[in-house]
């Protein structure tokens, strides 16, 4: 026979239900940021492919030229980063999830 949980007990649980989904919310946002800014540097990749006889990037406040192959190595770089990034926080999407699910199946069985 299961053991019902003291009322303390399932505020704690439910408390801490709530951090993990709100952890999970946060997670959610920064990888909607990191998958729009990877949408970004793919398709500044893509402009590079064409014929373009002058390139520039954006420092701060002003506009500056620069070699192509310079551009696309930094570009390329910053997709790595952000591929990468990209990977561990869907990691820990999962995990996160995991745990709200575990959680919540914990809760719902001892209420």
């Amino acid at each position: 026979m299961e053991k019902k949980i003291s009322q303390e007990e399932s505020f704690k649980r439910l408390q801490e239900l709530q951090i993990l989904e709100q952890n999970l919310q946060n997670i959610m946002l920064q990888k909607q940021a990191f998958q729009l800014e990877l949408n970004e540097t793919n398709l500044a990749l893509e402009e590079l492919k064409g014929p373009e006889k002058e390139v520039f990037k954006i420092i701060g406040q002003i506009m500056i030229k620069s070699s192509k192959e310079e551009i696309e190595k930094e570009l390329k770089s910053k997709k790595e980063i952000l591929e990468l990034r990209l990977k561990n926080i869907e990691k820990q999407e999962s995990s996160l999830q995991n745990k709200a699910l575990s959680l919540r199946d914990e809760i719902m069985h001892k209420l």
